[in-house]
């Protein structure tokens, strides 16, 4: 094959994740590849350069990211990694695209085949490539973990002969991915859960994990595109709130996970609520990074209200698990890279209509390719009132508008299409 992987150490000094496993490296070796990791790229998730030189990899620094044909990252370039970036390599990420269109562009200037893993699409061939499930499932995991360890009481019921210690309550809103496994380890724990959702068919799977599903009855369902919910109507944001309101109250530990693609993150927790809520209760926010679930949420901090409740607000949760976060990443990395192996002649292609390839290829070929960026990397069409004069238009001035060369037009009626602006 010939063709060279590049894994960088993440330019991010806050990410610890790395996008390559030994076990993923010994695979892309074995398809041919030429694997060339940066000397200290899996440190911080535990992974040694000897354990990659063993698997088949070298080690070697940043600057051989200008040589590959691919480059495996977990978060986007950033504007000097893309200039030492070959034109035409492919670069496999989770771009972070919304919000962030101009780097989007800049990608495209750039020259590579930029893949944003997050809009894997979830079907069923490609589940073992979904980024977003396997990092929010340890996201919904250390939630609890970081909760319990704020928390200043046992989680579990326990009876001794001095009394009796009661349960934590524990309140999981939106059951989805990071939320069920939030709910799971709750359980595991001994805590009494319960969780809401404004999908309907959740309720199955939180009953199926030993907790109670809430669910206002002027909520019937709100599933959204892609197993998402939909933004809820005014009336079923105000029905919604007015049952969490009351439930809230109640709860030792709240965990919100809710997060609608492209969007600021709902706010599902008020002021009022977190007032309402006893000294020592903890809250985790999963969604302060795109602005957060609790009203008085601060990214990458720990609020404590006047009321002695604790909002936790950190920041790439999963990545407080990366040692675990990193062998699922690569292996996400590596399912989806290796639909565009071709085993027998062991050669690399991406094909920009496959379903895969073009729900996540961001830009190609020089462009930005995906739909939902296109638009916004277009430079803005000159508006022709711009040529327009107020005076009737003379010959030059209609052929520059659009119209056919008029060599003399009768003062008294401009040239019928060159007065359109």
């Amino acid at each position: 094959m010939g063709q060279t992987i590049f894994v960088p150490r993440e330019s991010d000094t806050t990410e610890p994740r790395v996008a390559a496993s030994p076990e993923t490296v010994k695979r892309y070796a074995g398809f041919g590849f030429d694997v060339v990791v940066e000397a200290g790229a899996g440190a911080a998730s535990r992974i040694t350069d000897d354990e990659f030189v063993q698997a088949g990899a070298k080690i070697g620094k940043a600057a051989d990211a200008g040589k590959a044909d691919i480059v495996l990252k977990v978060r986007r370039p950033n504007a000097a990694e893309l200039k030492t970036y070959k034109k035409g390599a492919a670069v496999f990420a989770t771009m972070d695209p919304y919000g962030n269109e101009g780097e989007v562009a800049a990608m495209g200037k750039a020259g590579i085949s930029a893949f944003a893993m997050e809009f894997m699409p979830r079907i069923t061939r490609a589940q073992s490539m979904d980024v977003l499930s396997s990092q929010a499932n340890l996201a919904g995991y250390q939630a609890v973990i970081d909760a319990a360890e704020t928390y200043d009481r046992a989680m579990p019921m326990m009876m001794t002969a001095a009394g009796t210690v009661p349960a934590a309550k524990v309140f999981v809103m939106g059951a989805g991915v990071a939320g069920l496994q939030a709910i799971a380890t709750a359980r595991r724990l001994g805590a009494v859960v319960t969780a809401t959702d404004v999908r309907a068919a959740a309720g199955e799977q939180v009953a199926s994990l030993g907790a109670k599903f809430i669910m206002t009855d002027a909520l019937k369902d709100a599933s959204g595109e892609g197993g998402y919910a939909r933004e809820l109507t005014e009336a079923e944001k105000k029905a919604q709130a007015e049952l969490v309101a009351s439930h809230i109250a109640k709860q030792d530990i709240v965990i919100t996970t809710a997060l609608i693609p492209g969007r600021p993150a709902p706010k599902l927790v008020s002021a009022d609520m977190v007032k309402s809520m006893r000294p020592g209760s903890v809250i985790v926010d999963l969604a302060v990074e795109r602005g957060g679930n609790v009203e008085g949420a601060k990214a990458g901090e720990t609020v404590t209200t006047a009321n002695g409740v604790k909002i936790i607000g950190h920041l790439n949760v999963a990545g407080r698990v990366a040692a675990s976060a990193s062998l699922l990443y690569a292996k996400n990395l590596y399912a989806f890279l290796e639909t565009m192996v071709d085993k027998e002649k062991k050669s690399f292609a991406i094909d920009p209509e496959e379903e895969l390839a073009k729900a996540t290829l961001l830009t190609h070929g020089g462009q930005v390719v995906h739909a939902n960026f296109k638009a916004a990397a277009k430079p803005a069409a000159k508006p022709a009132a711009r040529k327009a004069a107020p005076k009737p238009a003379a010959a030059k001035t209609d052929k520059d508008a659009g119209a056919k060369p008029v060599r003399k037009a009768p003062a008294r009626k401009p040239a019928a299409k060159g007065g359109k602006s």
